[in-house]
């Protein structure tokens, strides 16, 4: 019993060093199993290399999660789609099978504030990194300042643009929660015009789209973004009261 306590304790330093935590973890486990259901070593060894790769694979899934800069960590299984029957929730669904990334589709959700648009992209770019996608999450204001910043110096520019232009989904939220900065218009088009039917852009708007050319300050350029952005996409339209509304009252008359 001392021999093999030795020996497992020597395997576990190993794979220490071999960096192979998920089949260090299980280990004891597997050898409890393998011991008790009587594997042969083939077994064993398939079920402890599983172990290794299910690791590596939640730490990926972590590392795309933290990089994609997420507001919320979201799922479609928490939003309340009975309270806004009107949203599609089959498009929706089809949308986070991410079929769209194939074609290089882009998707626009428009509606008032607190109707689900935000929770929707970032569930469904979550979704879609389980899938072994990378997706870019941020705010049109987070995106357009972060370019600006940038144009002061080409290499560091080059570099945000390929951030920006890499990713397989970039979604961009809350257009039309304040008014965009200077040359807004010239810095959004450039990354709706070079990732145009090349990759996938999902973005959200508080203001119907005839409001941009204002919150852009930009109006020929709002017209060739809307140009290029809605020839190729899906158009969902959200209608309804507030969730955030909704429930502030229900807590209220509590």
């Amino acid at each position: 019993m001392e021999e093999y306590k030795m020996i497992t304790n020597q395997l576990k330093q190993s794979l220490l060093k071999l960096r192979l935590s998920g089949l260090r973890e299980t280990l004891d486990l597997r050898l409890q199993e393998a011991a008790s259901n009587q594997l042969s070593h083939l077994q064993f060894i398939e079920l402890l290399i599983q172990d290794e790769i299910d690791v590596r694979d939640q730490r990926t899934i972590k590392r795309r999660n933290k990089h994609a800069s997420f507001r919320d960590l979201k799922s479609l299984e928490d939003f309340d789609f009975g309270f806004n029957p009107t949203i599609n929730k089959a498009l929706i669904y089809e949308l986070a099978t991410g079929k769209f990334l194939l074609r290089s589709e882009d998707v626009l959700f428009v509606g008032p504030p607190g109707t689900g648009k935000s929770h929707l992209v970032q569930a469904i770019g979550v979704g879609l990194i389980k899938m072994g996608k990378i997706v870019l999450y941020r705010s049109i204001y987070d995106l357009v300042s972060e370019l600006l910043r940038a144009d002061e110096d080409a290499a560091k520019k080059d570099k945000v643009m390929t951030k920006y232009l890499k990713c397989d989904l970039l979604i961009i939220d809350d257009m039309g929660i304040k008014q965009l900065p200077g040359k807004a218009g010239e810095t959004l088009f450039e990354i709706i015009l070079r990732r145009h039917q090349l990759k996938s852009t999902m973005m959200t708007s508080n203001r119907p789209i005839e409001d941009w050319g204002k919150i852009i300050g930009d109006v020929p350029a709002t017209s060739a973004i809307l140009d290029r952005f809605l020839s190729h996409s899906h158009l969902i339209e959200i209608k309804g009261k507030s969730f955030r509304i909704q429930n502030a009252t229900c807590k209220n008359m509590n």
